[in-house]
């Protein structure tokens, strides 16, 4: 048996008006997952453990298998696993993002206008951050450059006790009751401001400018964390698995978890990524020898943050058809026994423009006990099966165990 998830970030949302009263996931022309579901089984996951906040981080974790309040320790070590950087159990790990603030006199004044300074390419910040290595890094603190706007601090011995917020949470809101606070959050608040005297007349910057893009003018410091210790994926579930993502963080959990970390060219985290390469590897590593492919894509997560609901639509039927099809279509071929399992993450709302931690709904199909299914899969299909997991991690134990 092959067991393949298909994990779209955020795909959940609400009902949308413009989309003739339905949500995303309602209004795509998504056949393949219809089919999927009519012959499978549909029901409702909830990801986010009561008084976790709403993360891909913790939904991800939970997805894969892990009780998330045994096994998050942040969200940002993840991401260093899967950057190559060694963590000492004393280094405390922080995501920084190159973002897009208004313009102000004051720090504290400016507006949070964009989170990911409109899709910064990871070709200009890392030039970018290496400027800001030189100006910002002293022995204990270092900083490591990631892919687009999402990037890396370490700080050996910081203190762990801070409030940090995600800026994907305050588009559009001044800044001041946001910034961090805690024991030292000066050293990272001083480290956000200088940034801004290095980055606003940046080339990099001046040149997005004129080309009509936002200039990546701050770095914003979150998602603090200390180096994590997961029970390997093999071990828990007796299988060897693969899995496959733009973003350092999912990435991060799968090294972690001992699952292989496949590299697809061309898979950017938007919705302009290689949904057809993506799913090619998924296909060649079930066909070298491993029995278990975690897919993720970070599109509709980007689209539903960026308020672009056209092409939020877009991204969910390009999963459907150049993953879920192509799938589908090639083990059908070969003849091999198959579980599809798909669902997103969380909801990622287009009119709030950041996750929340409601249930999501997820499919499975089991290409060797073909079902009836009268419940469409989308989130009020979902609701009227009846059908829901509490405790989110326990799914993916259904999922292979069933």
């Amino acid at each position: 048996m092959k067991y393949i998830v298909i994990l779209a970030d955020g795909m959940a949302d609400y009902k949308i008006e413009e989309l003739d009263n339905k949500t995303p996931m309602q209004y795509a022309n998504k056949r393949n997952f219809d089919y999927l579901a009519s012959k499978g089984q549909v029901g409702l996951v909830s990801t986010i453990p009561q008084g976790m906040p709403p993360g891909s981080d913790t939904a991800n974790l939970a997805v894969m298998g892990y009780n998330p309040k045994l096994y998050y320790t942040g969200r940002s070590p993840f991401e260093a696993a899967s950057m190559g950087i060694e963590l000492k159990d004393t280094d405390i790990t922080f995501r920084c993002n190159v973002v897009t603030l208004s313009e102000a006199e004051n720090y504290k004044d400016r507006l949070m206008l964009d989170h990911s300074a409109d899709e910064i390419t990871s070709k200009e910040a890392a030039i970018l951050i290496e400027d800001l290595k030189k100006e910002l890094e002293s022995e204990v603190m270092k900083l490591y450059p990631g892919i687009s706007y999402r990037h890396l601090l370490v700080w050996d011995k910081a203190p762990s006790d801070y409030t940090l917020t995600p800026p994907h949470d305050i588009i559009g809101r001044r800044i001041e009751e946001y910034l961090p606070t805690g024991k030292d959050s000066g050293i990272l608040l001083e480290m956000m401001e200088k940034s801004v005297a290095i980055l606003e007349k940046h080339p990099i910057n001046l040149d997005r400018i004129k080309r009509g893009l936002k200039p990546a003018n701050s770095i914003w410091i979150w998602g603090e964390g200390k180096k994590p210790q997961l029970t390997k994926f093999s071990d828990k579930y007796g299988i060897k698995g693969a899995v496959i993502s733009a973003v350092d963080l999912i990435k991060g959990i799968g090294k972690c978890a001992g699952l292989d970390v496949i590299e697809v060219e061309g898979a950017t985290g938007n919705v302009h990524t290689n949904y057809t390469g993506k799913a090619k590897a998924a296909l060649e590593t079930l066909n070298k020898g491993n029995d278990f492919v975690y897919i993720h894509i970070e599109a509709p997560d980007e689209c539903g943050h960026r308020d672009e609901r056209d092409n939020k639509v877009k991204s969910i039927e390009l999963i459907d058809e150049k993953i879920a099809g192509f799938l589908k279509e090639e083990l059908d071929k070969a003849s091999v026994d198959y579980k599809i399992m798909v669902l997103p993450d969380h909801p990622t709302p287009l009119a709030l423009r950041t996750h929340t931690s409601d249930p999501v709904p997820f499919l499975i199909y089991d290409s060797t006990k073909v079902k009836e299914n009268p419940y469409n899969f989308d989130e009020d299909g979902a609701a009227e099966s009846g059908l829901l997991f509490q405790e989110g991690y326990k799914l993916m134990d259904y999922f292979i165990g069933e």
